[in-house]
């Protein structure tokens, strides 16, 4: 690889994947203001996905799930507040004690407020990621840490790893809102924007509209140009015919998701090219929440 190249990946990720529904990893590089699309990979097991992750470096990675949980969950449940402390302590836990635990803090608090959320929530449009339904990724938290951990990756603001192999928080319901809805975050007293889908597993709702949510998607991305104005990011993706039509044709939106990961993962190493710190993360991040990169302030 030469200088003017470096390795990115992203990853749509899933808590227990099968042949059904499998992690994708979007292989790829950032070369010259670009994101070229290489190849995409799937994994029908945590095993072989975290064989894959202990491989060597270098690669800049957005990975799909959460890296950290609430500071007021965790302070009130009274367990470690040190970020690697907690998530071991996280890890040890069935999930059914997960479930049993959150729903009891849940139905202690007042409605409207049933969660807690990370500051990168307000910013980043995520579910709270002590949710373990709709989407489950409180469980996803939980089979993900561990592997990232176990391999020795590098998490920037909250473990020091191998810097060969650096994992970023990402959100591609981020990106796909800000191209699709021309969404912003939520500011006092302006109406929220509707939101329009790109995606769903089930087939009854895998619908022409969201066919067409998913080319619009993959065409903003090629050329920086979206449906409610350009794109804030300066990468662009090139990929190739065969690979575009599989990102359209795939209703789970799941390739579609790894590539937006692999964006997001692109315009952070941007970010460390020009001498940010933490990947562009914010200097004040909560060391035990962390952060989603790209959930920035507008």
């Amino acid at each position: 690889m030469n200088a003017s190249t470096h390795a990115l990946v992203g990853c749509d990720f899933s808590s227990s994947p099968s042949k059904r529904k499998p992690i994708v990893v979007a292989h790829g590089e950032l070369a010259r203001g670009r994101v070229v699309l290489q190849r995409l990979e799937r994994f029908t097991t945590l095993e072989a996905w975290g064989a894959w992750l202990a491989q060597p470096g270098p690669w800049t990675g957005g990975f799909d799930f959460p890296f950290g949980l609430p500071r007021e969950l965790v302070t009130q449940l009274g367990w470690p507040i040190d970020w690697l402390a907690c998530m071991r302590h996280y890890a040890g836990l069935p999930r059914a004690e997960i479930r049993d635990t959150f729903a009891a803090f849940c139905d202690a608090r007042a409605v409207g407020g049933k969660f807690a959320h990370r500051a990168t929530d307000a910013f980043a449009g995520s579910s709270p990621s002590m949710k373990w339904v709709n989407p489950p990724v409180a469980y996803m938290l939980h089979a993900g840490v561990p592997w990232l951990l176990q391999a020795g990756v590098h998490l920037p603001g909250l473990h020091v790893g191998d810097t060969q192999r650096v994992a970023l928080e990402a959100y591609p319901g981020l990106l796909a809102r800000q191209v699709l809805d021309g969404w912003r975050p939520p500011v006092a007293g302006v109406p929220g924007v509707a939101r329009r889908s790109y995606k769903s597993d089930d087939v009854a709702r895998q619908t022409p509209d969201r066919l067409i949510a998913r080319k619009d998607l993959v065409n903003a991305l090629e050329t920086g140009q979206g449906p409610h104005g350009p794109l804030r990011g300066t990468l662009r993706l090139k990929a190739t015919h065969a690979q575009r039509d599989a990102l359209i044709a795939d209703a789970s939106g799941d390739l579609l998701d790894a590539v937006l990961c692999l964006m997001q993962a692109g315009e952070a190493e941007t970010k460390h090219r020009g001498g940010q710190p933490a990947y562009g993360l914010p200097a004040d991040l909560d060391p035990l929440e962390g952060w989603i990169v790209g959930a920035e302030p507008f």
